[in-house]
């Protein structure tokens, strides 16, 4: 199957490295623009472009991906489906209707709880016992598509928002698979 990928920061790094190993094929990645970090304020790429770059696979970096260039070369790679996880935009209707078999999302939480930012550090601070990856079809909502399949994980007593961002950006590599 052809992809296309869409991520951001280091919880999508993982889905990204598990679409790489498979016998899918990763056409192009699509990454938020680069941002100054630290004391320097230097241009630091995304955890999503740096592991591509390594991967030898083309990176865009588009500001808007609702501008018509963009959404015409992401038409031209003719993607069976296009895998989102933590990108950053919403994805206009044009997209969302353009690949084959959709575009799936992972999402860091139980769907339909907590969507939107943050499900992770929200899960904590609420206490719940457990959290998990969703991966959905899209639409145009925030979060709202049909749910694909879910993995649940108890939260342990101690748990932080690190340590869950750890376990379930794993397992959001390992349900992309099975999705598809």
């Amino acid at each position: 199957m052809k992809l296309v990928f869409m991520g951001t920061p280091d919880f999508a790094v993982p889905t990204l490295k598990s679409l790489i190993e498979s016998d899918h094929e990763v056409v192009a990645v699509i990454t938020q623009p680069d941002k100054p970090k630290g004391r320097g304020k230097e241009m630091q790429p995304t955890p999503v472009k740096a592991a591509a770059l390594e991967a030898g696979l083309p990176v865009y970096q588009p500001l808007r991906v609702r501008d018509e260039a963009f959404v015409a070369q992401l038409a031209a790679w003719q993607p069976d489906a296009i895998i989102v996880a933590a990108f950053g935009q919403l994805l206009p209707k044009s997209i969302i209707d353009m690949p084959t078999y959709g575009c799936i999302n992972v999402h860091a939480s139980l769907l339909p709880k907590y969507r939107g930012a943050a499900p992770i550090q929200w899960a904590v601070i609420n206490g719940e016992k457990e959290s998990g990856v969703t991966a959905m079809l899209m639409n145009e909502g925030l979060d709202t598509g049909d749910m694909l399949k879910k993995v649940a994980v108890p939260l342990e007593e101690k748990e932080t928002g690190d340590s869950l961002h750890d376990k379930l950006c794993v397992l959001g590599g390992d349900l992309i698979l099975s999705v598809l």
